[in-house]
């Protein structure tokens, strides 16, 4: 089972694609940590809440750049090789992170988190045409793939749930454990992966890859629009619902389990619908975020209802994003592209997020969000009107 040899067992096959979606959503969780556990990182390290968010700025902003760069630095190296070394440093980095002294330790620990995510999430995008027979690859793809939307949603929730048993250090702890057994699954998992015969790069007379127009451009600005207005309110969600809706530990912890399994159902639901038109389907998923964030804002009320909306709309997003890019894009070149433009949009909304909930207000945030996702949706409608195929 190697770059051209699927001849392998089909459960050993599975068990490889398993083994990769699993570490899909290990770094994405990783990630995502600071979300649910952001009062309690401030409070103890010592900064602001805002402070306290460049904590998912570093690593998306590192993920960004890894991701193309670690494409072409790799480019002769087995990519089981590369795969196995990213896992150990995640590990590594979520060690440091639970045993951080201080908040520049912190600050170091994810910026190793961020170059883990963006050359595991690069490389194993794409590594489904490497495992299976061609027949299986969509399905493949789109379950190593759902590892990253999943995570999406569910990691803060259980992040959230063991920091309120043991603290938030703890949960960086059990992340931590979980990467190294996720290391052992991939070794004995994972065939040898030749790298590419070709250099990573896409074909000139490939218009569909230009930076400057065409549809790959259109989708990752949507993709900048509707991840960083999400996480521009998401990353602060913790602390608005502390101090506006007046949410105890309990509560917080109740409402971002709700959230994560309307996400997971919207994970799904979206899937379905955007491998048929991603363009609607995005525009949908925005304006349920929108109705959500800006109900939120406007009610400050105990917040079920609205966070099951906004997980619904959200949990689809990655996916819808995932099929729309590679409709117009292709190979490690667009999967890089994509994964640089998502973590960008996470380390922007992120920081612009923590300006605002310092300099405004935390109720603010809700309405930055609110206001994104709706430039996403009109975007979206637009271009699907001014385009002579649809998409």
């Amino acid at each position: 089972m190697t770059q051209t040899d699927v001849s392998a067992p089909v459960r050993a096959r599975r068990l490889a694609v398993a083994s990769v979606a699993l570490g899909t959503f290990t770094i994405v969780t990783s990630e995502m940590l600071p979300v649910g556990l952001l009062t309690s990182i401030a409070s103890d390290l010592g900064v602001s809440a805002g402070t306290a968010g460049l904590t998912m700025t570093a690593p998306g902003l590192v993920a960004a750049i890894a991701a193309p760069v670690l494409a072409v630095t790799t480019r002769r190296l087995d990519r089981r090789h590369v795969l196995l070394g990213l896992m150990a440093l995640l590990a590594v980095a979520n060690l440091v992170a639970a045993s951080a002294p201080t908040y520049p330790v912190m600050l170091a620990a994810r910026v190793l988190t961020g170059v883990s995510i963006g050359g595991f999430w690069a490389f194993a995008a794409g590594i489904g045409a490497r495992l299976v027979p061609e027949r299986a690859v969509g399905r493949a793809t789109s379950i190593i793939l759902g590892g990253v939307s999943v995570a999406s949603v569910l990691g803060v929730p259980a992040g959230t749930f063991v920091s309120s048993f043991a603290g938030w250090r703890s949960t960086f702890v059990a992340t931590g454990v979980l990467a190294v057994a996720l290391l052992v699954l991939l070794a004995a998992t994972l065939p040898p992966l030749r790298p590419p015969a070709a250099p990573v790069a896409a074909p000139a007379r490939d218009k569909r890859f230009s930076w400057l127009s065409g549809p790959l451009t259109v989708v990752l600005a949507l993709t900048a629009l509707t991840v960083s207005g999400h996480f521009a309110a998401y990353t602060y969600l913790r602390p608005f619902l502390e101090e506006v809706s007046l949410a105890g530990p309990a509560l917080v912890s109740t409402a971002l389990l709700l959230y994560g399994a309307a996400g997971v159902a919207g994970n799904f639901a979206a899937g379905a619908r955007a491998a048929r038109n991603p363009r609607s389907t995005l525009i949908t998923l925005a304006v349920l975020m929108a109705l959500s964030m800006a109900a939120l804002a406007l009610t400050g009320l105990p917040p079920l209802v609205a966070l099951v909306v906004w997980g619904l709309g959200y949990g689809g997003v990655g996916v819808t994003l995932q099929l729309w890019i590679m409709r117009e894009g292709g190979g490690e070149l667009g999967t890089a592209l994509f994964v640089s433009a998502f973590n960008v949009s996470i380390a922007l909304g992120a920081f612009a997020g923590g300006r605002i909930a310092d300099g405004v207000s935390v109720s603010a945030v809700m309405w930055a969000g609110t206001g994104l996702a709706v430039v996403s949706a009109a975007v979206a409608g637009i271009w699907g009107r001014n385009r002579t195929t649809g998409s």
